[in-house]
């Protein structure tokens, strides 16, 4: 495909992730509005920040007037799986130059990469691909660009009964569920999604933290067991044969 083709395409794979990040944007916007945060340094954070589960969390923190040590950690803890994305799209980013990889590590967030690694588990990293990538995390930017400020400007005109809010578990959830693929991943989210529930009373987000660490540790421990099964078991196997032949050259 050419680089404008792979380019379209990843913009229509991201289109339906937009309808949730939309109203999220207009959430973010009101919700940085009734923390006293100044409307341009929360434009700003979506411009240059670009982390919309960070900058949500920023604002509801600021607004409790929550230690500068809780945000920090907070911050620090939310984005750490992007960590883990990259280290999941670097086999296929290998040949791309750093101006790239500068680039699409800036873009990258929840959706886009969802959207790119589904692409690139089909695919692979053959040359293009990253326009795809390049696709799905410029839409998405766009999209918070114009809904944060489309929130910031109306601010206390929408409607308290407005459910906007829920537009982005239901993000989360199309986003989750295509990647749940192996029993590590589930366990992983359910593990998360459990701790989450039980710590939602605890103050300052501090449930989210300790939800995405179980999330984290669960799927880690699983995972590696996992691939360690998969190099043992060869190893088994051959033993195995090698009895069977002993014990059939012991009976001839």
């Amino acid at each position: 495909m050419k680089p404008s083709s792979n380019f379209w395409a990843g913009v229509r794979a991201e289109l339906p992730l937009l309808v949730g990040v939309f109203p999220f944007g207009l959430l973010y916007g009101t919700l940085a509005l009734n923390a006293g945060i100044p409307p341009i340094a929360a434009q700003g954070m979506s411009s240059v920040l670009f982390a919309g589960s960070s900058q949500f969390a920023f604002a509801q923190l600021v607004h409790e007037s929550a230690p500068a040590l809780v945000i920090v950690l907070t911050i620090a803890v939310i984005n750490l799986r992007h960590t883990l994305y990259s280290a999941s799209l670097a086999p296929f980013m290998h040949n791309l130059s750093m101006r790239w990889k500068i680039l699409l590590s800036y873009l990258m967030t929840d959706e886009a990469y969802a959207v790119a690694v589904l692409n690139y588990e089909r695919i692979g990293g053959t040359a293009g691909a990253h326009f795809y990538f390049f696709g799905a995390g410029l839409a998405l930017w766009s999209t918070w660009q114009v809904s944060s400020a489309l929130g910031l400007w109306v601010g206390a005109a929408l409607p308290a009964s407005l459910p906007l809010d829920f537009a982005l578990p239901l993000t989360f959830i199309a986003m989750v569920v295509p990647a749940l693929k192996n029993r590590p991943a589930v366990a992983a989210a359910l593990s998360a999604g459990l701790v989450a529930l039980l710590a939602y009373s605890l103050p300052y987000n501090l449930g989210l933290i300790l939800a995405a660490l179980t999330g984290i540790v669960v799927g880690t421990i699983l995972e590696s067991r996992v691939e360690q099964n998969a190099i043992l078991l060869p190893h088994k196997a051959e033993q195995v044969g090698n009895l069977l032949y002993k014990d059939d050259k012991d009976e001839q």
